[in-house]
Formats: C-alpha cells, sequence, structure tokens
C-alpha cells in the first residue's frame, strides 16, 4: 500500500443497477485516482451481472462472487481470499448480508469494514427477519454511515450504534445527469398513456412496488387527482409485490387510461425530467434518491416527511411534505403544483439550487475521505494523507484500525 493511496471495495448483493448502485459508482468516479475502488457482490442467482457489468463499462474492476447464503462459511472463505487478491485497505458493506460476511472477513484479512445503512423497508417477513439481524449486528461493525440524519438517529435508538462510530454521509444527487435536457422526453412520457388520451400535466412516481413505498396511497390519491383534472396523468415506474394488487385496483377506479405502469425503466434519468410533479408517498426511506434526482431535474417534489425525506425537500420551497398515509393531503398538494406552472418553475429551480449546495458528489467523497483517513493506518506508523482540493495545505490525521477478534 503506498503512501497517500488505498484500495477500497465496495461489497453489496445487487439485483439490478438501483439508486445505491448509482451512489456507489458515483462516489467511485467522485474519488482521487489514489484511491482505487474494486466492486464485489454476492452472486444473487446471477442478477449482479447488470450492476457488475455497469461498472465495468465505467473502467472499474467488478468480480462476481460464485458462493452465496446460506453457505456462510464457504462464502465468507472465497470473500477473504478476494479481499486479499485485491489487496484492499477497507470494504464498504452494503445491506445485511455484506454486512455480516464482510465484517467477518475484513477480520480474517486484518482491515476495518464499515456499513453503509440506507433503511429498512420490511417488505415481507423474511426480509425483517433478515434487517432484525442487521440491526443486531451493526454495533460490531468498525463504523457506520448513514445517510441522512433521520437514518443515523434510527441506528443510535434501534442499534446501540456508539456516536463515535456513526456518521453521516448524505447520498448525492446526480446533477450532471440532468444538465442536458432531453428534448424528445416529454413526447416519450407523454406516449406511455394510451392513445387518444389528453394527457397534458403528468405526474410520476417510481420506486419498488413494495408496502413500504405506500404506492396503494399514491393511488387512492390518484382518483382525487384525475377526477379534478381531466388533462392529468399518473405514471409509475418499478416492479415489486404489490403489482397485481394496484392493477387490480386501479381497473376497480376505473383509471387504467391514465394511471399507467410500464414498469422498470433504464432510462428513468431522460424522463424524470420532463415530468410536471414527482410524488413520493413512502412510509419509510433513508435518503431517497427519487427526490433528489427530481430535484436535481427541476421537477418539484410532494413527498411524505418520513426518513431523511425533509433532509431533501425543503417544505414550501421546493415541494411540500405531508404526513404519510394521508392520500386527501397527498392529492390537495399535487393538484395545487398541477394547477400553477409558475410554482412549478420556482420550485423546481429551487430544488436545483438545493442540489447544487448540499447534496453534491464532491461534497460526498470530500466526506468519505475523511473516514478513510481515520480509519486506515499508514504504512510504517506514518500519517495517511489523501490530497483533494478541499483537504490541500492540512494534514487528516488518522485513527488507526484496532483488529478485533470474529466476535467484534
Amino acid at each position: 500500500m503506498r503512501y497517500g493511496s488505498m484500495k477500497l471495495v465496495h461489497l453489496t448483493s445487487s439485483t439490478f443497477f438501483g439508486g445505491p448502485e448509482r451512489q456507489m459508482l458515483g462516489l467511485a468516479r467522485t474519488l482521487p485516482d489514489s484511491i482505487q475502488t474494486t466492486f464485489v457482490s454476492f452472486p444473487e442467482g446471477g442478477r449482479s451481472d447488470a450492476f457488475l457489468d455497469e461498472v465495468r463499462r465505467h473502467g472499474f474492476d467488478a468480480l462476481g462472487l460464485t458462493r452465496d447464503f446460506p453457505r456462510l462459511v464457504a462464502t465468507a472463505q472465497e470473500l477473504v481470499a478476494v479481499l486479499r487478491g485485491v489487496g484492499a485497505d477497507l470494504v464498504l458493506c452494503h445491506g445485511y448480508k455484506a454486512n455480516i460476511l464482510g465484517r467477518v472477513a475484513a477480520r480474517r484479512v486484518g482491515m476495518p469494514a464499515v456499513a453503509v445503512s440506507r433503511g429498512w423497508t420490511g417488505e415481507n417477513r423474511k426480509v425483517r427477519a433478515y434487517e432484525w439481524l442487521d440491526r443486531r449486528h451493526l454495533r460490531l461493525m468498525d463504523h457506520v454511515v448513514c445517510v441522512s440524519d433521520g437514518q443515523a438517529e434510527k441506528v443510535r435508538r434501534w442499534c446501540r450504534v456508539p456516536e463515535g462510530r456513526i456518521s453521516v454521509i448524505r447520498n448525492s444527487a446526480r446533477l450532471q445527469a440532468f444538465t442536458a435536457p432531453n428534448p424528445d422526453a416529454r413526447q416519450k412520457l407523454l406516449g406511455l398513456f394510451p392513445s387518444g388520451q389528453a394527457v397534458s400535466r403528468v405526474v410520476l412516481a417510481a420506486g419498488r412496488l413494495s408496502p413500504e413505498k405506500g404506492f396503494t396511497v399514491l393511488l387512492e390519491a390518484a382518483d382525487a387527482i384525475l377526477r379534478a383534472d381531466p388533462a392529468a396523468g399518473v405514471v409509475l415506474f418499478g416492479e415489486g409485490v404489490l403489482r397485481a394488487k394496484l392493477t387490480c385496483r386501479i381497473m376497480e377506479l376505473g383509471w387504467s387510461d391514465r394511471f399507467i405502469m410500464p414498469g422498470f425503466r433504464t432510462d428513468l434519468d431522460a424522463l424524470i425530467g420532463a415530468a410536471d410533479v414527482v410524488v413520493l408517498p413512502s412510509f419509510t426511506e433513508g435518503l431517497p434518491n427519487v427526490a433528489l434526482e427530481a430535484s436535481a431535474a427541476g421537477v418539484p417534489v410532494v413527498a411524505t416527511a418520513v426518513g431523511g425525506t425533509p433532509e431533501v425537500i425543503a417544505d414550501g420551497e421546493s415541494g411540500y411534505l405531508v404526513a404519510p398515509g394521508q392520500p386527501g393531503d397527498l392529492a390537495a398538494r399535487v393538484s395545487e403544483l398541477l394547477g400553477d406552472s409558475d410554482v412549478r418553475r420556482q420550485m423546481g429551480a429551487a430544488g436545483r439550487t438545493r442540489m447544487q449546495a448540499l447534496f453534491t458528489f464532491d461534497a460526498q467523497a470530500a466526506a468519505y475521505q475523511k473516514l478513510f483517513a481515520r480509519l486506515v493506518p499508514a504504512p510504517c506508523g506514518e500519517e495517511r494523507l489523501i490530497v483533494t482540493e478541499r483537504t490541500r495545505g492540512r494534514n487528516l490525521l488518522p485513527l488507526p484500525f484496532q483488529g478485533r477478534g470474529l466476535g467484534g
């Protein structure tokens, strides 16, 4: 390991290229060349290939493990070999599986393991069991990075992680993805609705179709929105366990021509900026990428005031915040924005300004570098100094990692 350099591994169990994966890749692209990043994923039945291929396309090393749960010993052994082969100095773990096996493997190699805590979904009984295990396990990690103040409070309260081992490093808005709007995006978005529908104002939502995302509440709110505005339409991007239930309810309400669900899309970057309003009706969130990206694209957001969402959306400035589970309140705020194009433009501009000021990858990368300097000891007892424009001229003193046994 050279002075001023380090090798970082992101360990994940990716099943598609979504929000967390975009954050990992964005961080890797922003860190200086002195920090070499390798991505490692559990196989997930072959579904990790989409993320690993995208990582390789951007010029980063990516490795797919061949072993997985429930083969714990064999998987941990393979991960130890991978970390040693890469020459890793630190592993960033994303999710319960990465936290548990990443910590065990890191202990055997003699390096720190850091958990990135984005929140818990409680999607079903199996997921809730895994998330309970994750909350019990976080206190054993060398450090926990929370993506919002709201998530940090949950980690303190539920996981009993000591204050000195918690940092808040927020998700970032990918501003560069929205600097040049696609001129064809609006027509493409409108073209998703059946021909013959006079939709001219579009409400957009996106996410996993699972209970915690609150899309059943959005559907009930949409009933009022669409009745009040004959020119409005709602498009919900994503896949998940609630698709059939949502589809049946849409048909019951009679909105199958104006509430559409096109599924998971890889071109959401191009489409989100063409919407009039973006809605986030969640019951729980860490720091929502959809809200970040809508604001970066200059689109006002109506969202529930849960988790880290109030840290993204300034109520009455870049959008509106409402209580979760209240379709009437959600509908009223969306309808208010659909009826006033000037307010939409003002809030959209305020949202983009907020992203530029508070949610950049430069700020995220600088925060991670300070954390790395604390956790990874420099060779031969020297201070580790990773030089960037933000840190030039001052030393970042490390807090050396003290290896603990496998029991934490």
